[in-house]
């Protein structure tokens, strides 16, 4: 027995970032979201940075030019928050 199985990547397609979290509308249909926590630059932002983003990859992420941060609609749906940089002490 032969099974085709069509993966079709997620697309973003519309991003919101409140307070407490990141939401993203999909093409499909499905509406994700993830704590804001899960990105320390969109949690350190201005809510103007915040607001000032741009889908990339045809809709399979979304950056934030202003603050240097991209969160792809994979990375929501797996689970894989951004670590902050390790500081170094000296």
């Amino acid at each position: 027995m032969n099974t085709v199985v069509n993966i079709i990547e997620p697309r973003i397609k519309h991003i919101e970032v409140t307070e407490d979290t990141i939401t993203a509308h999909l093409i499909d249909g499905r509406v994700i979201s993830v704590p804001l926590a899960w990105s320390w630059r969109l949690s350190d932002a201005t809510v103007e940075q915040r607001n000032k983003w741009e889908l990339i990859g045809e809709g399979q992420g979304v950056h934030w030019p202003d603050i240097d941060e991209d969160i792809s609609a994979n990375g929501m749906l797996t689970g894989i928050p951004s670590r902050p940089p390790q500081r170094v002490t000296v």
